[in-house]
C-alpha cells in the first residue's frame, strides 16, 4: 500500500514538472511577443508564433497523462482536486500562449511602420503579467493561497492600465486619421494582455480550490 502510494505521488510530482515546464514556455512567449512588437521585430514573432507548437503538444500530454492518472488511480478527495487543477491550470496557460500568439501577429501586421507613440504601458502590463504568472504558479508548487490572493490586486492595476491605454489610443485616432488602423491594432494588443491578466487569476482561483474546494472569484 505504501509502495502504492509512493508510486502515485511521483506520478503527481511528474504532472507538477509539465506543467513547470508549460509555465516556463509560456512566459517566454508572452514576453517575446511584446518584445517583437517593441522593436517590430518580426523574426522573433515567428519564433513566437513557432513556439506556440510546443505549448499545445505539453497541453495534450497533461491531459493524457491527468486522465491516465484518474483512470489507473482513481484518486478522490485532495488527490482528484491535485488532478483536475493540473488539467484547468494547462488550459489557462495554453489560451495565455494563444494570446501571445495574437500579439506576435498585430508584430507582423504593422513591420514597416513607425509607431504611433512610444511603447511604454504595453510593456509595463506585460511586466505586471509576468509577475503575476510567476506568483501564480509559485502559489500553486507550494499550494499557498495568500500567493494566489494577492492576483486580485495585480489584476486591478493591469484593468486601470488598459483604460488608460484605451483613452489614450482613442486621443490619437482622434487626432491623426492615418494612425487609426495601427492605433487598434494595439489596442487590440492591450485587450490580449488584459485577457492574459484574467487567465492568470483563473489559475490562482486553480489554486484556492486545490487546497480548500472551494470556488474563488478573483477578477470579479
Amino acid at each position: 500500500m505504501l509502495n502504492n502510494r509512493h508510486t502515485f505521488d511521483s506520478q503527481l510530482q511528474e504532472l507538477k514538472e509539465k506543467l513547470l515546464k508549460m509555465s516556463g514556455l509560456t512566459e517566454k512567449s508572452l514576453h517575446d511577443s511584446v518584445e517583437s512588437l517593441k522593436l517590430l521585430n518580426v523574426e522573433k514573432a515567428e519564433q513566437v508564433i513557432e513556439l506556440d507548437n510546443d505549448v499545445d503538444q505539453l497541453e495534450i500530454e497533461i491531459d493524457e497523462y491527468a486522465v491516465k492518472l484518474i483512470a489507473t488511480q482513481q484518486p478522490v478527495a485532495k488527490d482528484l482536486r491535485k488532478i483536475l487543477t493540473a488539467i484547468k491550470i494547462s488550459s489557462d496557460l495554453e489560451r495565455i500562449a494563444d494570446l501571445s500568439v495574437n500579439i506576435a501577429r498585430v508584430t507582423r501586421r504593422i513591420q514597416g511602420q513607425k509607431l504611433v507613440k512610444p511603447l511604454i504601458d504595453i510593456p509595463k502590463m506585460t511586466e505586471v503579467s509576468q509577475k503575476m504568472l510567476r506568483i501564480s504558479i509559485d502559489s500553486y508548487i507550494n499550494e499557498d493561497i495568500s500567493l494566489a490572493k494577492q492576483l486580485e490586486s495585480m489584476d486591478d492595476i493591469i484593468d486601470h492600465t488598459y483604460k488608460e491605454i484605451l483613452n489614450e489610443l482613442i486621443e490619437i485616432m482622434r487626432q491623426d486619421k492615418e494612425a487609426i488602423n495601427q492605433s487598434q491594432q494595439l489596442a487590440f494588443v492591450a485587450r490580449y494582455l488584459e485577457r492574459v491578466a484574467d487567465h492568470i487569476t483563473n489559475i490562482g482561483e486553480s489554486v484556492i480550490y486545490l487546497v480548500t474546494g472551494e470556488r474563488k472569484e478573483l477578477n470579479d
